[in-house]
């Protein structure tokens, strides 16, 4: 079964699609080791999300996954008011399409030296914050998972109709 980390790995996967490379460059980049990446496309090729002969996403099932079960497989709930870093619908692109009441605390990845006050919402993988942080494609993408993990329905229509837009965006780069 298809767990949070896995999800992380495909849409890290996603984000930084290019036609060529190893499971060590893209541990790097999301700051998980190598086995783990190893055993999330393993998982995520027995689940159809994964076509490891071609080393991609398969675009279509990913995106119905997103859309449909990402909030049941890695259900996310806001909590307790925290300095952190600007997650979901509170971060670009959904911050510029989602607007909240003023009074609103946006949500937050905590992070002690985080820059905003917000509602704490833990990411896909603990290691999914400073990866962001050094990748805005990565940053991007993970806010429109969240938006649907964590998002209301009218924030899950915006954040599904981005996410379609941003993934078929990767895939058309690596071509």
């Amino acid at each position: 079964m298809v767990n949070p980390a896995d999800i992380y790995v495909l849409v890290g996967l996603s984000a930084f699609d290019r036609p060529t490379w190893t499971y060590r460059e893209l541990g790097n980049q999301l700051d998980v080791p190598v086995p783990l990446v190893q055993r999330a496309l393993k998982r995520s090729s027995d689940a159809g999300l994964y076509e490891p002969t071609a080393k991609r996403v398969h675009l279509a099932n990913f995106e119905e996954f997103l859309v449909h079960a990402v909030r049941f497989v890695a259900p996310a709930r806001l909590g307790e008011v925290v300095p952190g870093v600007p997650a979901a619908w509170g971060a670009p692109p959904m911050s510029s399409l989602i607007v909240e009441s003023a009074d609103a605390l946006p949500p937050v990845w905590p992070l002690p030296s985080g820059r905003v006050r917000g509602q704490a919402l833990r990411p896909l993988h603990e290691s999914a914050v400073l990866a962001a942080l050094q990748h805005p494609e990565l940053a991007e993408l993970l806010a429109v998972v969240d938006s649907l993990r964590a998002g209301d329905v009218r924030v899950r229509a915006v954040a599904a109709d981005v996410a379609r837009d941003l993934l078929r965006a990767a895939a058309s780069r690596r071509q």
